[in-house]
């Protein structure tokens, strides 16, 4: 068996994984010199690029000193706790990446627990060292408290540090004496990240990761854990519901650099393979030996804190910028997404256009949304909803941890915004010359805070979350916005119009845009909603007016990203979400409806 070292890449959001990744695969020379790569390699979705964070686990290999180095490059967000929990049990051993300016963080502490609990070893990298201000050593004992504090074990906390910037290319065992490339925190991963040792016995294999192919179908990638795999051979694939299905291993792929290698020979234990050609599986599955079939624990992931509900597009715009647009289109999306993500479930309702989807947060749920824009999809969706147990007759909310970093002069109100939201104030401490809050607040709280906290600290706060757990609920939220203007005939937009409006409240559209009847057009000044006509025109005298149009002053519209437009819309709104468009409307469109519903209330 040749020599493998399996490593996932672990930390905060933001703390350099991907660009380190990018280092380790120049280091060994993986692309020709005049290869134009670019950076974060891996980071090869569109969404992935467009909002610098990674989404989906990756798997890459690389050959260093005769051993075979399998990195999985995971997740910093919260929200994708799902995708890095079933990617670590493909590991032996982490990579905790931590700032060096911000220490450990709430997600590195997420990720760090998950590593700990399945007994991997960890080797602490402190990256970004070329900062200012920054403090190495500080963050170094952080780290170790913090392994303590979670109860790390004594082979854990005896790890390696290693200093270094994955934006400069180095790694060293002193952040004074930069080194002139990254093989020094390759030889620390050879000496203390532990081979996979050799299990022989019947075959077993879990499921981790799901891949796609158009030419070959679904692909399963996993690790064997027991025996060992090959072409040609019959198994049988495990379930969750108790059921076996027989299959035939039809290809054989092993990880080598970017790609996938064929392989004819059969793969030993420890090994991070590929396969194609099994009949039906899910993630968590168990590929096992025929004659002796053992199934392996299934995999754990923390359950969904937040609902959402998916209906099809039934807008006057219905169908003209969507190319699935129907509700069979929906159904087969949403189905094949929770086939690859774990942490996602869906509920049918009463009703076969309407879906309720569960998820981990906003964010979670938002990348689902963006990558059905960007597929083509329509359709529209409800508020979102947290997750309410009945525990012994006790009503139960989820509770997040919440960390806002801030200047000092802006505490107060931070601490105020919070307060209003249910949140209680746990710890404040100085790190550099900054104030860390934290708070534990109901995932309700959470919901539109972004933006408060961001306009009432001038855009300084940085905000981080991770689920605590459930909680006995807190009570009524006093979060209510102003109401909405509401657009009461269809057409495009008039600028005369929008002038003649603008005290009323600020604006969503622009002039010249379209819009329909009951759609959302801007935020009143007051708590109710009223309805408004953006398309009057300006009536023509023969008498000439001298150049009071010019004077005409219009303030740029307000317009929201899809995360902004789920967190503002309420109970009786929907967001409308095309490949192009992101609107804002009322359930019921025709103000008459409407009137009769809140009378029937």
């Amino acid at each position: 068996m040749q020599a493998i070292r399996n490593i996932a890449i672990i930390a905060h959001v933001d703390h350099g994984k991907t660009t380190l990744v990018d280092r380790i695969l120049h280091q060994v020379q993986l692309f020709r010199e005049n290869q134009e790569m670019g950076d974060l390699i891996l980071d090869s979705n569109a969404l992935e690029r467009e909002r610098g964070i990674t989404i989906l686990s990756k798997n890459v290999s690389v050959r260093y000193k005769g051993v075979k180095i399998n990195i999985i490059d995971t997740p910093g967000h919260t929200d994708f706790g799902g995708e890095v929990e079933r990617v670590l049990n493909m590991a032996d051993g982490v990579l905790l990446l931590v700032d060096a300016f911000e220490g450990p963080m709430p997600q590195t502490r997420f990720v760090l627990q998950k590593s700990l609990e399945l007994k991997l070893k960890p080797i602490v990298v402190i990256n970004k060292v070329d900062k200012p201000n920054c403090h190495p050593d500080v963050v170094q004992e952080q780290v170790f408290e913090l392994m303590c504090s979670l109860d790390a074990e004594e082979f854990q906390l005896d790890f390696p540090t290693v200093f270094g910037s994955s934006k400069q290319g180095w790694m060293g065992p002193d952040w004074k004496t930069p080194t002139h490339d990254i093989t020094y925190l390759l030889d620390i991963i050879l000496k203390h990240i532990p081979a996979p040792v050799e299990n022989p016995g019947p075959l077993q294999m879990q499921i981790s990761s799901l891949d796609y192919s158009s030419y070959l179908g679904r692909i399963a990638v996993g690790r064997v854990i027991r025996g060992s795999i090959s072409m040609g051979k019959q198994v049988l694939v495990m379930s969750r519901d108790g059921s076996n299905s027989l299959s035939t291993i039809k290809e054989l792929y092993r990880f080598e650099g970017l790609g996938k290698e064929k392989v004819k020979t059969p793969i030993e234990s420890g090994e991070i393979v590929a396969v194609m050609g099994l009949e039906s599986f899910d993630i968590g599955d168990t590929i096992a030996d025929v004659e002796n079939p053992e199934a392996l624990q299934r995999i754990h992931v923390d359950e969904p804190t937040m609902s959402m509900l998916f209906t099809i597009n039934n807008s006057p715009f219905f169908g003209k910028e969507g190319i699935y647009v129907t509700s069979r289109h929906l159904r087969e999306r949403l189905y094949r997404e929770t086939e690859k993500n774990l942490a996602m479930r869906i509920e049918e309702t009463d009703s076969p256009e309407r879906m309720t989807i569960f998820g981990r947060g906003i964010l979670h749920l938002s990348i689902l949304v963006e990558t059905m824009r960007c597929e083509g999809y329509e359709f529209q969706l409800g508020q979102p909803q947290v997750i309410i147990k009945h525990v012994d007759g006790v009503k139960m909310e989820p509770v997040e941890w919440l960390t806002i970093v801030v200047p000092e002069e802006f505490s107060g109100k931070v601490i105020e915004i919070v307060s209003k939201r249910k949140g209680e104030l746990i710890n404040m401490e100085t790190k550099n010359d900054r104030l860390s809050i934290d708070f534990k607040i109901p995932v309700r709280g959470m919901i539109g805070l972004t933006n408060p906290m961001l306009t009432a600290t001038e855009g300084e706060a940085v905000i981080a979350h991770r689920f605590a757990g459930f909680e006995a609920w807190k009570g009524e939220l006093q979060n209510r916005r102003n109401g909405s203007l509401i657009a009461i005939e269809t057409g495009a937009v008039i600028p005369y119009s929008l002038n003649k409006l603008q005290d009323r409240g600020k604006f969503f559209v622009e002039p010249g845009d379209a819009i329909y009847s009951g759609q959302l057009v801007g935020e009143n000044t007051r708590l109710e909603d009223i309805g408004v006509n953006l398309t009057h025109t300006k009536k023509l005298t023969n008498v000439r007016a001298s150049g009071t149009d010019a004077k005409m002053m219009i303030a740029p519209a307000i317009k929201f990203s899809l995360e902004e437009a789920m967190e503002y819309i309420q109970s009786d709104e929907y967001v409308e979400v095309t490949p192009k468009s992101i609107r804002l409307r009322k359930i019921l469109l025709s103000e008459h409806d409407r009137k009769k519903q809140r009378n029937q209330q």
